[in-house]
């Protein structure tokens, strides 16, 4: 990234930039909602600090007057109400209109939040966030790799790029990384026209859907297409490259990969567009699950051979809340409470999690060491199956965590029960850690995941993808998807794209 730019002559030493944003993925094969629960709301000091990289002192914080205006976060989930989201959406709209007008504007999102009855949230939000800032004001966008990036959302803005790792290691890299794009092009030599600011955009949709899981950068072909990008970006005339691979568990016609290459050099940036695409494209059926996949009775088989290695984990990856489900599928615990194998107390097996209030609330009331035969989980999505039951020791109780709130662990034999009072992922060692349980030590490890988040990678001695059914199920075609573009692979396998780039800049006739 290096440093900014020298400031050139007609360039501006310290533009005026707001940011706000709505960040959430969302899947619609999920009965879960967000509702203004699921969201943590930031403004002001507290949302610049969120982004650590415009603290005073810092190159980027010192740049430009920051107004941080107003920014709404989420893990991922269900669909968003239209009324939880036309509150966050005014707000950002009142924030723009007080506070304005602006050179330029962060407007971080993910791409992928779907809000009921609507097809694309994200256009519809930018589409409102131009219009309130204006023709002139220069905007930069980041998002998530899984995000869309629609025509309604590409004409609205002016820089955008997305994360380039999966798991997403880079995500506030990547942030920075839009801030600085921004910055330049203000600082840069294009004089006081806003027009000749805005950067030439190449964007190529890609009609190919698959699961996060299928394209980690861990792996090929993913990693040889994301090794790209960085070289495109050094070209002469190039500002940044990016690809999207879209989100698989939403059902709306923008679902699809995109390539989108930002610069000045319109022949160069549609050439390069269009290469990366196309080598998407071509990889299509190539892409391989990030591990050794199987039902969750082959993945038990895995476990429990005499010569697995332990800790073993496996991922219960239909029901996976950082993509989108619900998290209190019971499916995976119901079934491996039928395992004498489990329950008899020769292995150590951890569950996480199911969420269930009430549940949470019995194991409380009865205390750490009582016996309880409590029901839990199913309470939003009960479509595989319904509340589980619970007959077994109050293990521990833990309270004040700032996403589970209160946590408890049933202990059904060797099966420790993870029950959350919200919703929660487990990505850290520390989050079992905190209940009284030892991952390094269990002999085996489920966890509602797809891809595992760094710690937990380094946990596996062993790991395998158990494809269970949930909002997010990795198998797609059982999904039901009805309303994406035609020709999006691998539902619709009957014709081959142009893979030919749209390119233009805001503002301007192609």
């Amino acid at each position: 990234m290096g440093p900014l730019p020298e400031l050139a002559p007609g360039g501006l030493a310290r533009p005026r930039i707001g940011i706000a944003g709505i960040s959430i993925e969302s899947s619609t094969f999920s009965p879960h909602v967000s509702g203004d629960e699921a969201f943590t709301i930031r403004t002001g000091a507290d949302l610049r600090g969120y982004y650590p990289f415009l603290d005073e002192g810092r190159e980027l914080g010192d740049a430009a007057e920051w107004v941080p205006l107003y920014h709404g976060r989420s893990l991922p989930g269900g669909a968003v109400t239209p009324a939880t989201y036309a509150r966050m959406k005014q707000a950002i709209l009142d924030a723009i209109r007080a506070e304005g007008p602006f050179d330029g504007f962060f407007f971080d999102i993910h791409g992928a939040m779907s809000v009921q009855g609507m097809a694309d949230a994200e256009g519809d939000l930018a589409t409102a966030v131009r219009e309130a800032l204006g023709p002139d004001t220069l905007v930069t966008t980041s998002m998530d790799l899984h995000g869309n990036v629609s025509e309604t959302l590409r004409d609205a803005v002016d820089l955008l790029t997305c994360y380039r790792m999966a798991p997403h290691e880079d995500w506030l890299n990547t942030k920075e990384r839009a801030v600085h794009a921004l910055l330049s092009r203000l600082r840069g030599e294009h004089g006081t026209d806003p027009l000749a600011r805005r950067p030439l955009k190449a964007w190529v949709p890609v009609p190919v859907l698959l699961p996060g899981e299928k394209t980690s950068t861990r792996l090929e072909p993913a990693r040889s297409i994301y090794a790209e990008l960085p070289k495109i970006e050094a070209l002469a005339g190039v500002v940044d490259a990016a690809v999207w691979v879209g989100y698989a568990w939403a059902d709306e016609p923008r679902c699809q990969a995109y390539v989108v290459v930002t610069g000045d050099d319109r022949e160069l940036i549609a050439r390069e567009a269009e290469r990366v695409a196309r080598m998407y494209w071509d990889a299509r059926e190539d892409f391989v699950f990030v591990a050794e996949t199987a039902s969750l009775d082959g993945a038990l088989e895995n476990a429990l051979a005499p010569d697995a290695a332990r800790p073993f984990l496996i991922s219960d990856s239909g029901d996976n809340p950082t993509a989108g489900g619900a998290g209190d599928v019971t499916w995976t615990l119901t079934e491996l409470l039928q395992r004498d194998e489990l329950t008899r107390g020769d292995l150590t097996t951890l569950v996480a999690s199911i969420f269930d209030a009430d549940a949470v609330a019995a194991a409380v009331a009865a205390g750490v060491g009582a016996e309880v035969r409590l029901t839990a989980g199913a309470r939003v999505d009960a479509g595989p199956s319904g509340p589980v039951e619970l007959a077994g020791t109050v293990f521990s109780l833990t309270e004040g965590d700032p996403d589970a709130g209160t946590q408890a662990v049933i202990a059904v034999g060797g099966i420790h029960a993870i029950v959350t009072e919200r919703r929660k992922p487990f990505h850290h060692l520390d989050d079992f850690r905190m209940l009284g349980l030892d991952p390094e030590t269990a002999d085996i490890v489920v966890v509602k995941i797809g891809y595992l988040e760094p710690e937990l990678y380094e946990l596996q001695r062993g790991w395998t993808l158990a494809l269970t059914p949930g909002g997010v199920d990795q198998d797609l075609l059982r999904l039901g998807h009805h309303r994406l573009a035609p020709g999006v692979y691998p539902f619709d396998s009957s014709g081959t794209p142009a893979l030919t780039a749209v390119v233009g800049r805001r503002g301007e006739d192609d």
